[in-house]
């Protein structure tokens, strides 16, 4: 067991309480639709800014998790039923917004017979039938790492297969994740680029590991093809999860995205408070620009 020690939270981290006309409007029409958002419930530092920028990322299947990592701040416990309008409701807003690139993730659903990997394609469908010319990415859970599941969201053709790692293998049983679920996840981005999708997974850092480990997880990401990186600070949502074991700063950000960048990924967002879906589209269009061609 790595020692868990509490930090004090640096400035650089400090955010201002949420604002601006266009933050407002989302949020009154997410609630209008019933709609969450990670940005919400994993209480994301960066929306105001992106909320601004008239961008939110979809929690679909609900808002409660039927896993319980301890760095998660998303609501654990037995989930409801599906809405089945709530394709049609993420395309509504998707046209409110004039979204061009959209980011969907969800919850563990490991009630559901297929852990919900239909109902992701169902929205991807929809979306892509409301918008043709709109990219739609996804940020999808493991699926318990059945391939039929994987398939059937490749299927409904995403632009982007996310699938974050979280943390470095070493730290899974610590964060109360199974040992075997790093390589499940390895998994799913080698077969989302042995089909030829853009792949993208994101990890924190500040949870214990060393920077071998993180050199180790790189490596490994690359191994599978992945194309795009996310790497940001963790922050402990409250006190019921895993206290933070370091603050990195904007210096030792930039060294993570160099040694990344230097493995061959084509586009990485590294920094305090970068977060699976920061700068999305612009991490798309790195990979879009240099690989035309692409399914």
């Amino acid at each position: 067991m790595r020692e868990n020690v509490q930090q004090r939270k640096p400035d650089w981290l400090k955010r201002q309480i949420p604002s601006g006309t266009e933050f407002f409007r989302l949020k009154k029409n997410l609630a209008e639709r019933e709609l969450p958002t990670i940005c919400q419930s994993a209480r994301c530092p960066n929306i105001a800014e992106c909320w601004n920028d008239r961008h939110a990322t979809f929690l679909i299947m609900g808002d409660i998790c039927t896993r319980h990592c301890s760095f998660c701040s998303v609501a654990k416990g037995i989930p409801r039923p599906l809405d089945d309008d709530e394709d049609q409701k993420i395309a509504q807003l998707a046209d409110i917004l004039d979204s061009r690139h959209v980011v969907i993730t969800s919850v563990s659903r490991d009630d559901l017979a297929d852990s919900g990997s239909s109902h992701f394609a169902k929205i991807i469908r929809s979306l892509k039938r409301r918008r043709p010319g709109m990219t739609v990415e996804v940020l999808i859970p493991d699926f318990s790492g059945d391939g039929g599941r994987l398939q059937t969201v490749l299927d409904a053709r995403p632009d982007v297969l996310g699938h974050n790692l979280e943390t470095v293998a070493a730290l899974y049983p610590h964060l109360n994740r199974r040992s075997e679920a790093y390589r499940i996840s390895l998994s799913i981005l080698h077969a989302g680029k042995q089909k030829s999708f853009i792949t993208k997974s994101g990890f924190m850092v500040g949870l214990g590991e060393t920077m071998a480990e993180i050199d180790g997880l790189l490596r490994d990401l690359r191994s599978c093809g992945t194309d795009l990186l996310t790497i940001g600070q963790y922050l402990q949502p409250g006190r019921g999860q895993t206290a933070v074991q370091k603050y990195y700063s904007p210096a030792e950000f930039l060294i993570l995205k160099q040694r990344a960048l230097a493995l061959g990924f084509s586009g990485v967002e590294a920094g305090p408070l970068v977060r699976s879906s920061y700068h999305c589209q612009e991490l798309y269009k790195a990979v879009a620009n240099a690989l035309p061609d692409i399914q």
